[in-house]
């Protein structure tokens, strides 16, 4: 199983999310801003689904790291994620 790691590279997060088919995703929320999350294949209810940029926007605004594990115990790929303060 590998550890969890936290990284603010733009490039690792897509390249990470995408390996997983996943895309970025939005709470939807009234007003500006919003939680992001990375959503994995039929789109979630109460999530809306964003494009990169506006997601990397809200993501430096809220000055956030991102958490994710690349496999779990047995060597199986991970999905587990989820976004952290700097």
């Amino acid at each position: 199983m590998s550890e969890a790691r936290t990284t603010t590279s733009h490039d690792e997060i897509r390249e990470w999310a995408e390996a997983r088919d996943g895309h970025p995703a939005m709470v939807e929320t009234k007003g500006k801003g919003g939680i992001l999350r990375i959503d994995f294949g039929e789109p979630e209810d109460g999530l809306e689904q964003i494009e990169w940029d506006e997601f990397f926007r809200i993501f430096e605004e809220n000055d956030l790291a991102f958490l994710c594990q690349d496999e779990v115990k047995g060597g199986k790929t991970s999905r587990f994620n989820k976004f952290v303060a700097r």
